[in-house]
């Protein structure tokens, strides 16, 4: 397992550098989790976590699967579970956000350098297809992060460029146990049907995994200007848009919303990228449009933003 290992090593000290604390792991029992584990705790002092959501019968004993090998191996290691009135409704989505939450609240109360999460290329390909399917944009279609900021933890992503297989043969070599999750399987769910259909495409998820990584540093650099652009093109009477292209306007009407939500009180949450875009389309037609508790108003191509009135009530 040297090599592997010495390539991990070398993969998560480009994201997070060498690190100075014990590093968090997730990990579901799949095959992929197990390797990040197993190759985390080859590298540097580990602990882990496992997330039961309670929504299947299965999944406590799966837990305990990777409690009782994180035992064998002397790693520290906790089951996390939802509150119990935790109802959800779209259950892929909103089981996403509740294990975000359980996992980040832990790292942090453990003092983590860094939490790792086992997303690959195959998933990072997936994910480019599937939002492209659906029409993202360049931030969408840059898919999973390799590193960012998940509330005061610093997520890392140290096998986006290792293939599942590359995966199966780390558990395989070192004798990890591992299950696979019978969710990943079931054709109800977009991701499964992608992966399937990936199988036998005539189409290198290696290669479209690099795509999203070049839309990723698009991504990135369009941000750089916008928020140049946040200062340079402000006015006393709001900011200056002439000249400014769709993609760089879009982007500076989020930067310019979060920055009024910052400073003052708005009603409401800060909505998606859908949101925005009718924003946007209100702004360039000259017409006044509200979201998330500010008011923008278009005064040919100076555009004003501040918090909303309070909502009148009877």
């Amino acid at each position: 397992m040297s090599d592997a290992t010495d390539r991990f090593r070398a993969d998560l000290t480009a994201l997070i550098g060498t690190p100075t604390g014990q590093i968090a792991v997730a990990v579901s029992g799949g095959p992929d989790s197990m390797a990040l584990l197993a190759l985390a705790h080859a590298v540097a002092p580990t602990i882990a976590a496992t997330v039961d959501h309670r929504l299947r019968p299965e999944s406590a004993a799966e837990a305990w699967m990777v409690a009782d090998w994180c035992a064998r191996l002397g790693i520290a290691h906790v089951t996390l579970t939802p509150p119990a009135d935790w109802a959800p409704q779209s259950i892929q989505a909103d089981a996403r956000a509740m294990r975000y939450v359980l996992l980040t609240g832990w790292a942090k109360a453990n003092g983590a350098a860094a939490l790792l999460t086992a997303h690959h290329a195959d998933d990072q390909a997936e994910t480019f297809l599937m939002r492209a399917g659906r029409g993202s944009g360049v931030t969408g279609l840059g898919g999973v992060r390799a590193v960012r900021m998940e509330g005061d933890v610093r997520l890392a992503r140290p096998l986006l460029g290792w293939r599942r297989a590359e995966l199966r043969a780390v558990v395989a070599a070192q004798a990890v146990p591992f299950i696979d999750d019978p969710s990943n399987a079931d054709p109800r769910f977009d991701r499964v049907r992608m992966r399937a259909w990936l199988k036998d495409a005539p189409i290198d998820a290696a290669a479209i995994a690099q795509s999203a990584v070049a839309c990723a540093e698009a991504a990135e650099a369009l941000d750089t200007v916008a928020n140049l652009l946040f200062v340079e093109r402000r006015r006393e009477d709001g900011w200056d848009m002439t000249g400014l292209p769709r993609e760089i306007r879009r982007r500076l009407v989020r930067r310019v919303i979060r920055d009024v939500r910052a400073s003052a009180p708005c009603e409401g949450q800060f909505g998606s990228a859908t949101s925005v875009e009718g924003i946007l389309n209100a702004l360039e037609a000259g017409q006044k449009a509200t979201l998330a508790g500010v008011l923008a108003s278009a005064r040919g191509e100076i555009w004003r933003f501040a918090p909303a009135p309070p909502r009148r009530s009877y």
